[in-house]
């Protein structure tokens, strides 16, 4: 599975091509949201921190097939580490960075639905509020950092939003 040249993220169709299906065969595991998720929200990630930073605590073999499966696919990419020969950092294509407003959808969706936390909903609930606009500007910036290699200051709209989220846990 890999991005084809018409754009397309080339996924085995299974039983139906229908795009609520394929959706479904390539992203319908909790872990690989949980993955998209983390990469749109730290940054491009080694392993051991995407391991360790989320609270839902996956298993270190269940990460190993979800990266396998996003890379495969076309969403994630493996950069070699300048600083440490052993290492890869993923970073989000832009087929990924094209699935920010389904993941500010999901979170605005659970933020109403769900017993949320507030605090950790708050990102989401802010591109929700800021509509198509906001979540332009933040897939502007994960452009420029995942896939043109230039890291974001403590100015970006992501650290904003990550800020409140930190600033409200605080109070």
């Amino acid at each position: 599975m890999t991005q084809l040249d018409d754009g397309v993220l080339d996924v085995a169709v299974g039983r139906s091509a229908c795009p609520i299906n394929l959706c479904a065969e390539l992203l319908g595991d909790r872990w690989s949201v949980i993955v998209l998720r983390d990469l749109t929200f730290r940054g491009p990630l080694h392993f051991r921190e995407i391991l360790t930073g989320s609270t839902e605590g996956i298993a270190t073999n269940i990460l190993t097939s979800r990266l396998n499966k996003l890379v495969a696919a076309g969403m994630l990419t493996r950069h070699a580490d300048e600083h440490h020969r052993q290492k890869v950092r993923y970073h989000l294509t832009e087929a990924a960075i094209d699935f920010v407003p389904v993941l500010t959808a999901i979170g605005a969706w659970g933020n109403r639905w769900l017993p949320a936390d507030p605090d950790l909903g708050s990102a989401a609930a802010a591109l929700a509020a800021g509509g198509a606009r906001l979540q332009q500007d933040l897939m502007h910036e994960l452009r420029r950092e995942h896939l043109d290699g230039q890291p974001l200051g403590p100015d970006s709209l992501r650290h904003r939003l990550l800020q409140n989220q930190s600033s409200s846990r605080g109070s």
